[in-house]
Formats: structure tokens, sequence, C-alpha cells
């Protein structure tokens, strides 16, 4: 039997880093527990109505967040809040596929392309990879605005 996987990210700002994703992968910021949310609404707006109905303090808000593929294939990405900043490289890390079948300098430009769209959103380029047939296909290395290292590939 499979099983689901959610991949959990520790941050400083929750809110702020689930949307970087969101922006990064196309997924969804899902609306609070039992609300249905009109068309066009925004769930993160409706998620501070749903904390503050529940007594939640204005200051414990951002203490968690998430995304969803909203096709339902990827998995779900949470984020919670914590003191401590990143010390070191993470051991795990996200590879974002961007340039699926394609290869050598096409692959490279599309990676490139991407990579252009990711530093806007507020990620920082770290390095690129050119391909080394036949095993390396090219990719870059990059981070989020929080400092976890992921992967254009």
């Amino acid at each position: 039997m499979s099983r689901h996987v959610q991949v959990t990210f520790d941050a400083h700002d929750p809110r702020t880093l689930s949307t970087f994703w969101r922006d990064v992968l196309g997924y969804v910021h899902p609306g609070p527990p039992g609300v249905e949310l009109p068309e066009g609404a925004d769930p993160l707006a409706a998620w501070d109505d749903f904390l503050a109905q529940i007594g939640v303090p204005e200051a414990a808000r951002n203490s968690r967040s998430a995304i969803e593929d909203p096709d339902g294939d990827g998995p779900r990405l949470f984020f919670q809040q914590v003191p401590e900043d990143k010390v070191a490289k993470n051991r795990v890390h996200l590879d974002v596929r961007a340039a699926p079948g394609l290869q050598g300098e096409e692959r490279m430009a599309a990676l490139e392309a991407e990579c252009e769209r990711l530093v806007a959103l507020g990620a920082t380029r770290i390095e690129r990879h050119d391909p080394e047939p036949p095993m390396g296909a090219g990719h870059l290395v990059m981070e989020d605005p929080e400092g976890n290292v992921f992967c254009l590939d």
C-alpha cells in the first residue's frame, strides 16, 4: 500500500514562504475547514477571518500555512513557524522539474528562463551545472527566500 506524502518546511514566515512556493509550483492555498469559498475569493483572507472567529490571537495566525496541488497529484506542502535560523545545508531538497523532455542548450535556456521568473518571486540563484552526458542533464541550484536549497531540473 502506498502512502501520501506531505513535505514540511520550517520557516520564520510561513505565509510568505508558502506564497512563494505556491507561485513556483502553481499550487493553491486551500480554504479553512468547513468554509466554502466563492469563485475568486482569497483563501488567505478567509483564513484570517476563520482564525479570528475561532479566537486565535493575531500573533499566532502566521504560525502555519499549507499549499496543495490543485490537480491532487503532487504532495501537500506544509510550512510551520520555528524560531531558529537555518544553519546548514538542508539534507533533503525539492527538484522543480522545469524542463521535462528537453536536452542540451534548449533545456538550459528553459531552466534559465524559469530561474529569472523565480528570482523575481524572491529566489536566489546559487550555481549552474551544465550538461555532462551521459549522466548529467544540467540543472540550476537555487535558494528560496528563507535559504532552503532547491534545484531547477
